[in-house]
């Protein structure tokens, strides 16, 4: 199934595919031997940089800042005509792309977007997010970290986690509570953060996948002028909503579309006493449900694509996707696992197909937590889509000082 662009972004889809086909050529396979994360990290400053001067990064950004000034389904299709071939993005990238530049156009400054807007768009810096806490995950306004005023100056003291790709960021985008005395929401304020700044402690986090993507960062009396502070003292739940808000429809779940083509050529390989794992009638009901599930995934995502199309705004209904796509990764690369018996617990040279789903399996895990866990975007969607009561808050305009 394709979806159906108009003529202009027809035009612009062939466009894209044409300069890809070009300039990506060498990403157009996996690499033969994983990059290094050094290498990785340089890799992907130069493809930020070639994307960049030829137009295609910083799509929604306005030309005065650097941008190309384009549509949101402009956006989307080069995400996903990119999400075809193996090149260097992740979140060390698209936090920069995707969360800093909307947060920094819409709220800070003409200095503040002069200095950080162009060279993000250019990957000359690279991002990472510090808001997660180890008490305030969900419940994100719940941070403890402090940010007391010293003069031209603030002082920042606590404890950041899940900081993905901190460990070679250039900045940080941070909310910190400036004024305890008031409701939870109204005491913040956000930062952009030099991580070379002393009193930054970087710590890699060793995952079950053996990687380090995610850290936990300490601040100890990191000293930051205020020409670091976004928006106004005490804005920074605003701030912080157009972030999240800013992690827009783009290609998640439409480029893992061969999923249960794998699984059926995976089955198609596994002896059993039938002939294969595939001649298995409940292994075939089981691979037709899954495929229902990537089908329906895919028919909601092209709906919402069709709104964005026609200038319409997508909601809370977004995070669907993001549910739906976390649940099937798991499910399809635990069956794939399950149709293996003990052996596909085991991942050795031999066993590519099976590595590859044991990578989207354990990383499964992870996406049902981030970017809003399952429990929370259920919520949402209760709350803001389907129009049923909020739950009950016992937070609700109590000072936070006052909270146990």
């Amino acid at each position: 199934m394709d979806f159906n662009d108009t003529p202009q972004e027809a035009a612009f889809r062939a466009e894209v595919k044409a300069w890809l086909a070009e300039h990506a050529a060498e990403y157009a396979h996996k690499p033969a031997t994983p990059w290094s994360e050094q290498e990785f990290v340089a890799r992907a400053r130069a493809w930020q940089a070639k994307k960049a001067a030829a137009g295609y990064a910083g799509i929604r950004q306005p030309v005065a800042v650097g941008g190309r000034g384009g549509t949101d389904m402009e956006a989307i299709i080069f995400e996903i005509e990119e999400a075809k071939y193996h090149v260097p993005v992740g979140p060390v990238v698209s936090i920069g792309q995707n969360m800093v530049l909307t947060v920094i156009h819409k709220h800070g400054t003409e200095e503040q977007q002069k200095k950080f807007i162009d060279p993000t768009i250019k990957g000359e810096l690279l991002w990472c997010q510090l808001f997660s806490e180890p008490g305030a995950g969900s419940d994100l306004a719940a941070v403890r970290t402090r940010a007391v005023r010293d003069g031209d100056h603030w002082i920042l003291n606590g404890q950041k986690v899940w900081s993905s790709w901190a460990h070679h960021s250039d900045w940080g985008i941070l909310i910190a509570r400036s004024d305890p005395s008031v409701v939870k929401h109204k005491g913040l304020t956000f930062f952009v953060v030099d991580m070379k700044t002393p009193g930054i402690d970087v710590r890699p986090i060793r995952q079950i996948s053996g990687e380090s993507d995610f850290n936990e960062t300490f601040l100890t009396d990191v000293r930051i002028p205020d020409s670091c502070r976004i928006g106004a003292v005490g804005e920074g739940w605003a701030c912080a909503m157009t972030v999240l808000s800013s992690e827009r429809l783009g290609s998640g779940g439409l480029e893992d579309v061969d999923s249960i083509k794998r699984l059926i050529g995976l089955a198609k390989a596994t002896p059993s006493d039938q002939g294969s794992a595939l001649d298995n009638a409940a292994i075939r009901e089981r691979i037709a449900q899954l495929h229902a599930m990537e089908q329906g995934q895919m028919n909601f995502h092209y709906r919402l694509l069709t709104r964005i199309s026609k200038g319409e705004m997508v909601g809370a209904e977004a995070s669907t996707i993001k549910y739906a796509y976390a649940q099937r990764l798991q499910q399809i690369g635990g069956f794939a696992m399950e149709i293996q018996g003990l052996a596909g617990t085991v991942i050795d040279g031999d066993a590519a197909a099976t590595a590859g789903f044991h990578a989207d399996y354990i990383w499964s895990s992870a996406m049902r937590i981030a970017g809003g866990a399952d429990e929370v975007i259920l919520n949402q969607i209760a709350e803001r889509v389907l129009g049923m009561p909020g739950e009950i808050r016992g937070d609700k305009n109590v000072p936070f000082d006052q909270l146990k």
